[in-house]
């Protein structure tokens, strides 16, 4: 089904203010959560509404939360989150590395004891709009087994980074897993087998049933998503698993806060992590000339020789810039079962529903 987009943000706003978010605040969360669906990341859109819902009712996101400053340098700062919703302490995290950046050439923040922020390449694409090379990573509850493990230990644990460019900036925005959580929850709202190898069983073996899966993870009762790279280390699990690591190591472990393991342990307590970085190029030379340098490589790499019976190669960012200029003025997919939910938290919030028909 199709949503207007303009609707749809009329909607999630009035719904955040619902909750007891200011109308500043709402706006925020809703334009993270709809850069989503612009991009066509169905997974972290409109689809997450259900979750958010979940945590603000349960305790989990604090709507009074108040971040703090608990380290600060000139080119660093570490913020305890509080609980706060995950949208608003990353928009306040990478305005400041945006900062620290144009002033000192280099700005990072970590942060501690947050929740679920939504895209990670909503943040680099802040400091990429500022001029800037952007780099964002969070953890998350586990849901990555090792290799050769049949125990979630390490989480999605995504990797952004975003560069100016023309005429598409370059905007890599992956998990460290072969797929997010949120994916296997649409293959499950839509009834779908799993790809073989995409997740694993509470013994380690391969499982297709998407809600097994995502069953086991919510229980904590072993099996998970595979690394990226898959099983084993013949197709390089063994890559993707250890990027996880790297991921908690600056999201987590340096701001002292929980690793993916231990996040999500408590009912009202996820402690999800995030870092943020943000550098001005031109430390390095004529940003210019840079930028330049950085357009004319993607411009060959799609001008490349194409396999047989393909017509073109995109640079990351590039299709998602695209279906965004598509979306922005006009609508957005959603699944039948998204849709019901959001009716749902609307009558029990008492919003007008009915806007969404």
């Amino acid at each position: 089904m199709q949503i207007d987009t303009d609707k749809a943000r009329r909607f999630c706003i009035n719904l955040y203010q619902a909750y007891g978010f200011s109308k500043d605040e709402s706006d925020i969360i809703s334009d993270v959560i709809l850069r989503a669906d612009l991009y066509g990341i169905e997974s972290h859109g409109i689809h997450r509404l259900m979750r958010y819902h979940d945590e603000i009712t349960s305790g989990q996101v604090d709507v009074n939360a108040k971040i703090d400053i608990v380290h600060e340098t000139g080119i660093s700062a570490c913020l305890e989150a509080n609980k706060a919703m995950g949208q608003l302490v990353g928009v306040q995290a990478m305005n400041m590395a945006i900062e620290k950046a144009l002033n000192n050439g280099c700005g990072m923040v970590t942060v501690r004891n947050s929740n679920h922020y939504g895209i990670a390449s909503y943040y680099t694409d802040m400091a990429a709009a500022r001029d800037l090379i952007g780099v964002c990573m969070t953890n998350t509850e586990a849901i990555c087994v090792p290799t050769f493990g049949c125990q979630a230990m390490t989480g999605t644990n995504a990797i952004a980074l975003a560069m100016p460019a023309e005429p598409y900036n370059f905007s890599y925005d992956a998990s460290t897993t072969v797929v997010p959580r949120g994916t296997l929850e649409v293959y499950r709202k839509n009834g779908e087998p799993l790809p073989e190898h995409w997740a694993l069983d509470a013994n380690g073996k391969p499982c297709t049933d998407a809600a097994v899966v995502v069953d086991n993870i919510i229980a904590k009762a072993g099996g998970g998503i595979t690394p990226l790279g898959g099983m084993g280390t013949l197709n390089g699990g063994h890559k993707g698993y250890g990027l996880s690591i790297i991921v908690d190591l600056f999201s987590a472990v340096i701001s002292s806060g929980l690793t993916s393991n231990h996040v999500n342990r408590e009912p009202a307590h996820t402690g999800i992590c995030h870092y943020f970085m943000a550098v001005d190029y031109g430390i390095f030379g004529d940003k210019t000339a840079i930028k330049a340098n950085m357009s004319k490589f993607l411009q060959e790499l799609r001008d490349s020789k194409k396999a047989e019976g393909q017509s073109r190669i995109y640079t990351h960012g590039e299709r998602a810039a695209q279906l965004m200029a598509q979306r922005k003025n006009g609508s957005i997919p959603v699944n039948e079962k998204t849709l019901e939910e959001m009716k749902n938290i609307a009558i029990s919030l008492k919003l007008p529903e009915q806007a969404l028909l």
